[in-house]
């Protein structure tokens, strides 16, 4: 008996630990979960603080496109210093001297490929309203040939379509001044930008051209296949589909034998209605008979 009691109470004092320690177990889950939950907010909270800066850096960053290489740090920051306080300038679309140097590098030591001619940089003013003033400086010639491109760098940032032309088969090697140029004579040119390759400087074959009014884009509408650098300038709204040239009526036609084999066809098809020469319809081998009634029923139907 005594022994029997024994067993019971130790029985007993296992079930009591184990309770005890059961709630333990789920408040370090809780604790974990919470500590979980805070770190996540945190990095939640990080990524929503990292996104609002950043869009604020893009309104204060200024683009300026179409510099010429031999450009520095002092010459930018001497003409965009009027218009308010600069924190940083750095230059992009830069094509190193040879494939080990980085753009950073190659920035830094001025080692550029010799056939790359043009570069961009962004400037990053301290206020908003600043990087607005020095849009002022949109076309404005930085060196002799190179009208520079001002723009605000935030991705919210639109061009109005309706002032704007798309060009196609441009030359790969044509500058943005030879364009500007060229359809200076439809009216004042706002900005010109060719899309470039990143890794060679070269251009791709299109650009885009913004002007002042509407009444331009009719003008250089009319410049369609006008001959720019050697090549027929292919110049449309933004955002009309380009249709492929129609064939001349010479290639339309289909060749002689198809003519003749379609005309066999179709004779084929129409000798049913050709008089002595249609074909007669197939009978069926089975006679229809008329369907008689039994004697009782006719004489009922009488």
């Amino acid at each position: 008996r005594e022994s029997a009691l024994e067993r019971a109470d130790e029985e007993e004092e296992q079930k009591l630990l184990q309770n005890k320690a059961k709630p333990k177990k789920g408040a370090s889950c809780a604790i974990t979960t919470s500590v979980v939950n805070s770190d996540t907010g945190n990095t939640v909270q990080q990524q929503r603080k990292k996104q609002v800066v950043d869009e604020t850096v893009d309104r204060r960053t200024v683009f300026v496109g179409n510099l010429p290489v031999s450009c520095t740090v002092q010459a930018l920051r001497s003409l965009f210093k009027e218009y308010g306080q600069i924190k940083s300038i750095r230059f992009r679309s830069l094509v190193p001297a040879e494939d080990t140097l980085s753009k950073k590098l190659a920035a830094i030591k001025h080692k550029v490929h010799p056939n790359a001619k043009f570069i961009n940089a962004y400037i990053v003013f301290k206020k908003e309203c600043d990087a607005v003033k020095a849009l002022n400086e949109n076309g404005t010639e930085f060196a002799s040939g190179f009208h520079i491109r001002v723009d605000i760098a935030s991705k919210n940032s639109s061009h109005d379509v309706l002032r704007s032309v798309f060009l196609g088969n441009l030359s790969y090697d044509i500058s943005n001044d030879a364009v500007r140029e060229h359809f200076s004579v439809c009216g004042g040119v706002v900005a010109v930008r060719i899309v470039r390759d990143r890794k060679t400087g070269l251009g791709k074959g299109f650009g885009y051209v913004l002007f002042e009014n509407t009444d331009a884009v009719h003008l250089a509408l009319k410049l369609n296949d006008s001959v720019l650098m050697g090549r027929k300038v292919r110049v449309k709204r933004c955002g009309e589909k380009w249709k492929a040239p129609q064939k001349s009526p010479s290639q339309s036609r289909a060749p002689k034998d198809r003519t003749v084999s379609t005309l066999k066809n179709k004779r084929c098809s129409n000798d049913s209605f050709v008089g002595e020469k249609a074909n007669p319809l197939k009978k069926s081998s089975k006679s229809k008979r008329l369907k008689t009634l039994p004697r009782d029923k006719a004489g009922k139907n009488k």
